[in-house]
């Protein structure tokens, strides 16, 4: 009997240590995450600041959460594979930041909640009902890139005084890009500054005929509207601008890091850090459409210095003064 007891207690201790049956049953939660740039060696500065967002809230990718990624490296027909892909896996949340990747998750599913980090619209662009009342499934970020076009016009003519010809590079295959030229267009008018459109295709952008157009029409600036294969090709057209002796304006500082002169953008990384507090609460048990898109509070002027110096460029004190960040 003492020893029956013995075993008894024994039993229940293991089981409160160890309760295996639980351990088993317990799922972790699986993110599914859509880069349309980047690749499993080097995935940007985007998925690095989504990583660090969770981290900073108590999540371990391999601990207590498992990240599924997809990379599309810039080659956006392979969008929809990859989002059926991580569909069939039955991830508990979707994250991405391209457009066809969101709008191909959103037709596909009306269950899995997504959660987007997006420069258009998502109300024009029908993502969602509003921002404040999403509906549906889709939820996130939007940094409104495509607002601020006149304002960085604005500073690209303030920091380079005689400014008359603007060049625009965009993907002309890139989803919102066509809307984003018109929005520097109209922008350009009231600012009295010409613009040259700077077509480039993906999947394979000649980026080096477009400089050449640019330097035959005698663009004197550039504008880069950013979408997943530009975000792909930084470096390559940094180094185009420089090599051109071209001042770059840019919407988003990676280009600046990358040799770009200037930027003027919503924080990139703090939208994908921000990203993660939606997963949280979507894991938490929050439905998407009860989470309201945020906007962008804070934005940023960034303006590389070596870069200035390096095409021949001298900026205003006054612009200088107010720049948020300055790379020597």
């Amino acid at each position: 009997m003492r020893r029956n007891i013995s075993w008894l207690v024994a039993l229940i201790f293991l089981v409160a240590v160890f309760p295996v049956d639980a351990q088993q049953s317990a799922k972790m939660p699986r993110i599914g995450y859509v880069s349309g740039s980047g690749d499993a060696k080097k995935p940007g500065t985007n998925v690095e600041a989504f990583r660090q967002g969770l981290r900073d809230i108590g999540y371990v990718d391999g601990n207590n959460i498992l990240i599924e990624y997809r990379y599309a490296e810039g080659k956006l027909d392979r969008i929809p594979n990859l989002v059926a892909e991580l569909l069939q896996l039955k991830v508990d949340v979707l994250v991405s930041s391209v457009f066809q990747a969101i709008i191909a998750a959103k037709l596909a599913t009306k269950t899995i909640p997504i959660v987007m980090v997006t420069v258009v619209d998502p109300v024009e662009t029908g993502l969602i009902e509003s921002l404040a009342h999403p509906g549906g499934n889709v939820t996130g970020l939007t940094n409104l890139a495509r607002g601020l076009s006149g304002k960085r016009l604005e500073l690209l003519k303030e920091a380079i005084p005689g400014l008359s010809r603007v060049g625009v590079l965009w993907d002309a295959n890139a989803p919102g890009a066509g809307l984003g030229f018109k929005e520097y267009d109209t922008a350009a008018h009231s600012l009295k500054l010409r613009l040259q459109s700077l077509e480039v295709r993906s999947p394979n952008p000649d980026f080096v005929g477009a400089f050449q157009v640019a330097t035959k029409e005698r663009a004197s600036a550039l504008v880069t509207i950013r979408s997943s294969i530009m975000n792909r090709y930084e470096i390559q057209i940094a180094e185009l601008t420089i090599k051109n002796r071209l001042p770059s304006m840019n919407e988003g500082s990676p280009y600046v890091a990358a040799g770009g002169l200037m930027s003027y953008s919503a924080n990139i990384d703090e939208s994908f850090r921000r990203a993660a507090v939606y997963v949280d609460k979507i894991l938490k048990g929050t439905k998407p459409a009860d989470l309201p898109v945020e906007q962008p509070m804070n934005f940023e002027f960034v303006i590389n210095l070596k870069t200035a110096k390096q095409i021949g460029v001298t900026i205003p004190p006054e612009v200088l003064a107010r720049a948020n960040k300055l790379i020597r």
